[in-house]
């Protein structure tokens, strides 16, 4: 089974061989870098009180508790009740039967609980989850991280911006204005019902990059305090500047005068695209890196102030105007004019339109919608000091990173650009911005604006391929120390139940909305247990991963039950923001759909990502028929029937 499943936005976790004690290659250390070994814990700290020597965004982080370990019987429970609406009654006993032997007492199950508990309570463990995760779900992952990890965000336009350099300045300003905040850790931490969540991975939003290496990857954070410069790549040529000068920030108008001086410089000219290299197999990237920094004695260096910059920015010559144009080149562009490795890339095209791109190895979607929503919510109310809007007349002038090339890298690039022309070729994306409701009348349905957007999701899936298939919602572990994502598992006997109805006109429309009230409280139910860390899908991870090398695997795991239900057909998210125009990420199996989704209050948005032959089109046309159809039966059953006017 291909460990595609393992990278994405939140994505779920695909795998039936697998390691426990990879390690990422050690880099050279460098005194402006610190280097961060995201696959293993220092000594950790007791849970308590907030760390008052700590700025706000941190200080909380110790005083979480730590991600639970389920009950060996409530996750085997769970598990069988997410797969019964995929079986049929044989398959069902079977996997009931295999489920009992393997729970029973003195049996294997109980074993390697005890083994998942002695790892949990280690006092040198501060998450029993996170050195596996990291490892198996994004640093061992060799597939190319450009559509089956990484994820993007576009933005709705700025009408008082749009000369490129002038967005992109404004944006390289805002963004300046958040890592401020994040650097002297005065930022608030996130908040879930006034609760506090862990805030670890934002010393990996700036100054961050992932590194290729065999067998494993690893990140890399560096010191702030020596690495105020941004990088900009114009026509697969990087350039960098710094945003500090003399402990002062530049102005709006200094950036965007260095942003014009790089256009300028960067001329029509195009260089060999260093960026592509970075959008290969990992495997393949690894090998590339070391050709090309044996192609030059100062090649490494170059790289390094890259990997160092505060983060990227990426003026696209490219002006896409559609939704699907612009979210297909945030999603990858043309592959050269990015460095798919660098944690925050800002894009910004010809005619104004921008997005943004996240590696996602040490960092999920959550704090980075944070970071995006402050630069365009804050720009939006004017909340940003721009500084004086006469251009300084002691700039320094931008420094072009003049890689040397040899035969051996042209060679690398053209492969590495062939290979990623094909894998886009194959790919198709559509964006439904369905405008005939959002949250606001979904609201007065008295549903959860989520379970009930899932529910559209399930319905045009059944609509189009006639079954219900394992659907993946990523849940928020956050309140937990270093905690990052569970599964939801949306497909339920209710939610099949449901859509069954749906698609029967013999069907009252009251059955309808019965049938769709227990669907919804399903997942509703699922949902509130994923988040405090109670579900199904990390737990059986760390069961199976508690195996030793000589142990044979149990019976309840080598079922192919086990392996589809985690064959996520539907992979699944929500972020919302109302000045975002759109955001997505790749399928995360060859038969299946990576569809992201927005709650606004008057429209709903949904992004659906796929192989091309498996039709994304057709799933965006019943994501709307399927919208419209729930609107029409809600308001006859769930709104109160309007009072009659004397």
């Amino acid at each position: 089974m291909s460990l595609r499943a393992l990278a994405s936005a939140s994505r779920p976790f695909l795998l039936n061989s697998f390691k426990t004690s990879i390690k990422p290659q050690q880099p050279k250390i460098l005194s402006n870098m610190l280097y961060r070994n995201y696959t293993s814990a220092a000594a950790a700290p007791a849970v308590g009180q907030p760390d008052l020597s700590k700025g706000p965004l941190y200080r909380y982080d110790t005083a979480l508790p730590k991600l639970p370990v389920p009950s060996l019987a409530d996750t085997c429970a769970k598990y069988l009740k997410s797969v019964r609406p995929l079986l049929n009654d044989d398959e069902f006993a079977k996997t009931s039967a295999a489920v009992a032997e393997f729970q029973k007492s003195g049996g294997v199950g109980e074993e390697l609980q005890k083994r998942l508990l002695a790892k949990a309570n280690d006092p040198k463990t501060v998450n029993w989850l996170e050195d596996w995760w990291n490892d198996l779900a994004y640093f061992g992952y060799r597939d190319p991280v450009v559509i089956y990890v990484s994820y993007f965000y576009a933005y709705k336009d700025d009408r008082l911006r749009k000369k490129p350099t002038q967005r992109a300045a404004s944006i390289i300003q805002a963004a300046m204005d958040f890592r401020r905040q994040v650097v002297d850790e005065s930022l608030a931490p996130e908040m879930a019902k006034k609760q506090p969540l862990d805030s670890s991975t934002y010393k990996y939003m700036f100054n961050a990059c992932r590194y290729p290496a065999k067998p494993s990857d690893f990140e890399l954070a560096f010191d702030p305090a020596q690495n105020n410069h941004v990088a900009v790549v114009r026509h697969n040529q990087f350039f960098t500047f710094d945003l500090i000068k003399d402990g002062k920030p530049l102005s709006t108008a200094d950036i965007e005068a260095q942003l014009d001086a790089i256009v300028k410089l960067a001329g029509d000219r195009k260089d060999p695209a260093i960026g592509a290299l970075t959008s290969d197999n990992r495997d393949i990237w690894t090998e590339a890196r070391k050709t090309l920094i044996n192609a030059g004695s100062q090649n490494e260096e170059l790289l390094r102030k890259i990997e160092s910059s505060v983060f990227l920015l990426c003026l696209d010559d490219s002006s896409p105007v559609t939704r699907d144009e612009v979210s297909r080149a945030c999603w990858h562009g043309d592959g050269r004019n990015r460095f798919f490795d660098k944690s925050l890339q800002f894009i910004v095209f010809e005619n104004g339109k921008a997005g943004f791109m996240g590696e996602h190895s040490t960092m999920d979607g959550t704090p980075t919608c944070r970071l995006n929503d402050y630069v365009l919510t804050n720009l939006a109310q004017n909340k940003i000091n721009h500084g004086s809007a006469q251009v300084s007349s002691s700039l320094e002038a931008p420094k072009k990173l003049n890689f040397a090339f040899n035969t051996a890298v042209h060679k690398a690039i053209e492969a590495s650009e062939k290979n990623f022309d094909e894998l886009i070729g194959k790919h198709g994306l559509h964006v439904q911005n369905y405008e005939g409701y959002g949250k606001g009348l979904i609201k007065k349905f008295k549903c959860s604006p989520d379970a009930y957007v899932q529910m559209i999701i399930q319905l045009a899936y059944f609509k189009m391929h006639g079954v219900s298939n394992p659907t993946y919602e990523s849940a928020q572990v956050r309140k937990f120390q270093h905690g990052r994502t569970e599964t939801c598992r949306t497909v339920s006997t209710e939610s099949v139940a449901w859509v069954k109805a749906m698609e029967d006109p013999f069907k009252s429309a009251a059955e309808k909305t019965d049938l769709f009230k227990k669907a919804l409280e399903s997942h509703v139910s699922y949902m509130a247990k994923a988040v405090e860390g109670q579900g199904v899908d990390r737990h059986l991870l760390g069961l199976r991963l508690s195996l030793k090398a000589h142990e044979s695997k149990p019976e309840m795991f080598a079922q192919d039950i086990f392996s589809r239900s985690c064959h996520w057909n539907l992979s699944t998210s929500q972020l919302s923001g109302e000045y975002f125009d759109g955001y997505g990420w790749g399928e995360v199996v060859p038969d299946g759909y990576g569809v992201a989704y927005m709650v606004n209050e008057h429209n709903l948005s949904f992004n659906v990502a796929s192989m091309k032959n498996m039709q994304p089109e057709r799933l965006h046309h019943y994501l709307k028929e399927s919208a419209t159809e729930m609107k029409q039966l809600f308001e006859q059953t769930l709104l109160e029937a309007p009072k009659s006017k004397l």
